[in-house]
């Protein structure tokens, strides 16, 4: 199997820390967003999204979108699981790091892509082109602020963010947070909940992957 990676991008980090936690190791080609390799005609070959994470198999199939390279990396190497262990934690893990994709990552990429005069004309990733939307920026903002209220909330009774197991959400949730300093939102100090589950997650060895 190939990795295709950016080692800048928060999106493929989601993947890299995901494999760390399992031990995997897989052949890993990096590919510069700055520079645009993404739109390259070789690896639109491979990838006609022109994104990164993607995943190439042996077999040459291909697997893009982060969630979908994760589930598949779950199945073929199941010990250390991280979507839950039991029907129930699967389903909590699925829900909350569905939440996370909608309320964090996507609220983060708003405000970074809509701000950003790096991305005019790129608000949103993929193939095609969309201007910039200042309110969408605002909004995005306005999201963080309310996700790490109601994380720092739900994590007043809860050592990760499913009970006490460590999972794929953790992993997303760690992710957001770090990548929406490039909007320059922090953790609040009054979110000592979230706080204490950042400290204790960040110094896992997997968030340096």
């Amino acid at each position: 199997m190939k990795f295709y990676d950016c080692a800048t991008a928060p999106s493929p980090r989601r993947v890299r820390i995901f494999m760390a936690e399992k031990g995997i190791e897989i052949e890993t080609i990096q590919v510069d967003l700055a520079k645009g390799e993404q739109f390259s005609d070789d690896f639109k070959k491979i990838n006609p999204l022109g994104e990164v994470p993607l995943l190439v198999l042996d077999d040459g199939n291909s697997i893009s979108q982060v969630t979908a390279i994760c589930r598949y990396l779950e199945e073929i190497y199941p010990e250390t699981p991280l979507h839950g262990r039991t029907p129930l934690e699967r389903a909590q893990v699925e829900a909350s790091n569905g939440q996370l994709q909608a309320n964090g990552m996507f609220a983060a990429a708003e405000a970074f892509r809509n701000a950003t005069p790096g991305f005019k004309n790129r608000a949103a990733p993929g193939p095609h082109d969309y201007a910039q939307i200042p309110e969408l920026a605002q909004r995005g903002l306005l999201r963080l602020d309310n996700l790490f209220s109601d994380l720092d909330a739900h994590l007043a009774e809860s050592q990760y963010i499913v009970g006490d197991y460590f999972s794929v959400a953790d992993i997303s949730a760690l992710t957001i947070i770090d990548f929406a300093r490039w909007v320059k939102k922090s953790i609040p100090e009054n979110c000592t909940n979230l706080k204490r589950w950042y400290d204790l997650v960040n110094a896992r060895p997997s968030a340096k992957a």
